[in-house]
C-alpha cells in the first residue's frame, strides 16, 4: 500500500514538473516573440522617412550669352527675419555664396568675369562680403562642403578681385537669388540679390570671335543662307558693312527671298545709300505681297517713307 501511495505521488510530481516546464518554456517564447516585435517595429519606425521642403533648396540658374552657355548651381537660404549681411553672414570672412555645398559656376567657353580671364570649366564662387565691397573668389577646387575649412588651399584659387555693392537695394529679397540681367550678344551681368543688398558681376564672351571664325569656316563652302546669315549679323552687330553689303548680294544670287531683298534695303540705309535702298526695299514690298506676308509689306512701306526724306 505504502509502495502504491510513492507511486502515484512520484507520478503527480513528474506531471507538475513536466507542466512548470512547458509553463516557463512557453513564456521564455513569448517574451523572446515579443522582444523581437519590438525590434521590428522599432527598425521600421527608425526607418520611415518623412518628406519636408529644404530650408534651402538647391537651384539652377542658366544663360545664353551670345553662343556660351552659363550656369550657377546654388542653395538658397531665406532671411526668415535675420540680420543677414554682417550677422548671419559675417563680414571680413570667407562665404559660401550660398548654404550647404560650394555654390558653383559653369562656363560652356572662355569667358571674362570683371575683366579677369575664367577658362571654360566649373569652378567654386565664393565672396568675403564687407559693408562698401566685396572680394569675390573663383576657386579651382569644387569638391569642398561650405568652404572647405582647413582643407582650402588659396593656391587653387583661380582669381580674386573687388566689386562694389549697393546695401542699400530698394526691395528686400527674402530668399537669396542669383539672375542674369543687361543680357547682350556679347555679355551679361550676374546678379545676386538678398536682404537689401545687390551684387553686380560684369560677364563678357567671346560672341564676335567665335563667330567670325565660324563664318571664315563656312564660307569656304558658302551656300545662301550663310552669305545671309552672315550679312545678318554684321548688320545687327554694326560691324564691316561693306562686307555684310558684298555678302548679301552674293546671298541673293539665284535666291531672292523677300526677307533676304530687305536686309539688303536695310545694309544699304546703313550705308548711306537711300535711293538703292528704297528701290530694294519696293521689290521686298513686292514679294512680300507676293508671299501674302503684310508684316513685311508694312515695314517695308515704313523705310520706304522714312528713307525718302532723307535721299
Amino acid at each position: 500500500m505504502w509502495g502504491f501511495f510513492v507511486s502515484k505521488t512520484l507520478v503527480f510530481v513528474q506531471t507538475i514538473s513536466v507542466y512548470h516546464v512547458l509553463y516557463l518554456t512557453s513564456n521564455y517564447f513569448i517574451m523572446k516573440l515579443r522582444n523581437l516585435l519590438i525590434l521590428l517595429a522599432l527598425a521600421g519606425t527608425a526607418n520611415a522617412q518623412i518628406s519636408v521642403p529644404a530650408p534651402s533648396p538647391l537651384s539652377t540658374v542658366e544663360q545664353k550669352v551670345g553662343l556660351t552657355d552659363v550656369s550657377i548651381t546654388y542653395s538658397r537660404p531665406s532671411m526668415k527675419g535675420r540680420t543677414i549681411f554682417g550677422d548671419l553672414v559675417p563680414y571680413g570672412e570667407m562665404w559660401r555664396l550660398g548654404a550647404n555645398a560650394s555654390t558653383k559656376i559653369e562656363t560652356s567657353d572662355d569667358i571674362s568675369i570683371n575683366g579677369h580671364d575664367v577658362p571654360a570649366g566649373t569652378y567654386a564662387l565664393y565672396a568675403i562680403p564687407n559693408q562698401d565691397k566685396w572680394t569675390i573668389v573663383i576657386h579651382s577646387n569644387t569638391s569642398y562642403w561650405g568652404t572647405g575649412g582647413s582643407k582650402y588651399k588659396t593656391e587653387e584659387d583661380l582669381v580674386r578681385f573687388d566689386v562694389e555693392v549697393n546695401s542699400k537695394y530698394p526691395v528686400a529679397t527674402e530668399t537669396m537669388t542669383f539672375q542674369f540681367s543687361n543680357l547682350t550678344t556679347e555679355g551679361c551681368n550676374i546678379e545676386l540679390l538678398w536682404a537689401n543688398t545687390q551684387v553686380l558681376l560684369d560677364v563678357k564672351t567671346n560672341t564676335d570671335e567665335q563667330v567670325s571664325k565660324e563664318i571664315d569656316i563656312k564660307m569656304k563652302g558658302v551656300s545662301s543662307a550663310t552669305y545671309y546669315q552672315s550679312a545678318r549679323y554684321y548688320y545687327n552687330n554694326d560691324k564691316d558693312m561693306d562686307k555684310a553689303y558684298e555678302w548679301i548680294k552674293l546671298a541673293l544670287v539665284d535666291n531672292e527671298k523677300f526677307w533676304m531683298v530687305r536686309q539688303k534695303a536695310l545694309i544699304e540705309a546703313k550705308l548711306g545709300k537711300y535711293k538703292d535702298a528704297i528701290e530694294t526695299a519696293n521689290k521686298s514690298k513686292e514679294l512680300a505681297e507676293k508671299a501674302g506676308n503684310e508684316n513685311y509689306m508694312r515695314m517695308n512701306e515704313k523705310s520706304i517713307e522714312e528713307w525718302s526724306k532723307k535721299k
